[in-house]
């Protein structure tokens, strides 16, 4: 086994240890009743300009008051700390993709020429919105030959 299996292995029995003892918590002793924690907040960057002028665009983002987790169900919705996860939209397409990742970049490659928007909601484990941020570029879309 190599040192990345071994490290990603070892972060995901963290996150299963976290999750574990957040369900174990009584819903009556939760650390801070869910109605009484502060507003998630998300904050979000524009892209990155050295690879953005590559065509690839790297989209900085934070969430305070939100672990990202990848937990869902009913019951989820009222551990405390609050958790959840990420719902990326790129160009009002009819899709979204979910992020779980906690990786605090949103990264698009191979985008085309011309102006981009990036819808990024924090939403609840069951998919429910919290707070959205939408970044609008300009990519110069990726060089020739790649």
């Amino acid at each position: 086994m190599n040192t990345l299996t071994k490290a990603a292995l070892a972060g995901t029995a963290a996150g299963l240890l976290i999750v574990a003892n957040a369900f174990a918590q009584n819903p009556t002793s939760l650390v801070v009743p869910i109605e009484n924690e502060a507003a998630v907040k998300l904050i979000v960057g524009q892209p990155l300009p050295g690879p953005l002028a590559t065509g690839v665009a790297y989209i900085p983002y934070r969430v305070e008051n939100l672990r990202i987790l990848p937990v869902g169900g009913p019951h989820s919705k009222v551990v405390s700390p609050r958790i959840g996860h990420l719902h990326i939209t790129v160009d009002d397409l009819p899709w979204a993709w979910a992020d779980y990742g906690q990786s605090d970049t949103i990264i698009l490659v191979n985008l085309p020429r011309g102006e981009h928007k990036v819808l990024i909601e924090a939403v609840d484990p069951e998919g429910g919105l919290l707070t959205s941020q939408t970044v609008k570029f300009i990519s110069p879309g990726k060089p020739a030959g790649r």
